[in-house]
């Protein structure tokens, strides 16, 4: 009757399941002390882990301690586990399937079905070994086509199970077809076909001079005006070698080339 026992939970820090004669923390409304033993209810993954019991006495020989250590494994049922399935493929190409659950205790493994029949783990075993050809991870859940034909479009769905349940995911259809070889063609004709009268056009433009023409028109009024100025003022000096200012007037015209991307103003004095 002199005894203590306490009862701690280990791990990263240490914390007190009962000490001094009463449960502490949560476990007080969902577990209760059967003598030195302790009985926990509506168990979660939380409470898994390592839990020490320590008992002290005193004795003749002075106090008496005795601890021992006990793991809490909580066994827990997959949920609903995510599947990953293409809706579309190409004939002739790797396709892998994808199945994960993150619930389940222990890890669960994982079963591929096809339009609602079990698909093997080794295809050669079963009756179309000759018409598959996938490879099957239990363990990580994966289903993979080495080469995937029209003969594997159908319905799949995965099955998540360990030692306490097994949950499915939603069927999704996997369509298989064939490469379009006529499609690709036609299409890469008719891209060629338009890129060659692009550039027809383009060549039929510039031996008309249409881009010259455009580049002539560039030269505003302002230009012309400036231009004709500094031809004029530097001939044109009087005696006391000043520049006579001359205005748009003293140009009769003005006429515009073009000769090897540049533009060549032949300045016409008036008359």
């Amino acid at each position: 009757m002199s005894s203590r026992l306490e009862w701690k939970k280990l791990g990263r820090s240490v914390s007190f399941v009962y000490y001094q004669q009463s449960l502490q923390g949560d476990f007080k409304y969902r577990a209760e002390m059967i003598d030195f033993s302790i009985r926990i209810k509506n168990v979660t993954r939380n409470d898994a882990g390592k839990y020490r019991c320590e008992i002290s006495a005193p004795s003749k020989k002075g106090q008496n301690l005795e601890e021992d250590t006990v793991t809490l494994e909580v066994l827990v049922a997959p949920a609903v586990p995510s599947c990953n399935v293409p809706s579309s493929a190409l004939s002739g190409t790797v396709v892998e399937l994808r199945c994960h659950d993150k619930e389940g205790n222990p890890a669960p493994e994982y079963t591929w079905f096809k339009d609602g029949v079990n698909l093997l783990e080794n295809p050669r075993r079963g009756p179309q070994s000759s018409n598959s050809s996938y490879t099957m991870n239990t363990k990580s859940g994966t289903l993979q086509f080495n080469a995937v034909s029209k003969l594997d479009s159908g319905e799949y769905f995965c099955e998540a199970h360990n030692s306490v349940g097994r949950r499915r995911c939603h069927a999704k259809r996997m369509q298989v077809d064939d490469l379009n070889i006529r499609g690709i063609i036609a299409a890469v004709v008719g891209v060629a076909f338009v890129i060659s009268v692009c550039g027809l056009g383009v060549c039929y433009a510039q031996r008309k001079g249409y881009f010259s023409r455009n580049g002539n028109t560039a030269v505003n009024k302002t230009d012309q005006i400036t231009l004709c100025l500094t031809e004029l003022t530097l001939k044109k000096m009087d005696n006391t070698h000043k520049c006579k200012l001359c205005s748009l007037s003293d140009c009769h015209s003005i006429m515009a080339k073009t000769k090897a991307g540049e533009v060549i103003l032949h300045l016409k004095p008036p008359q």
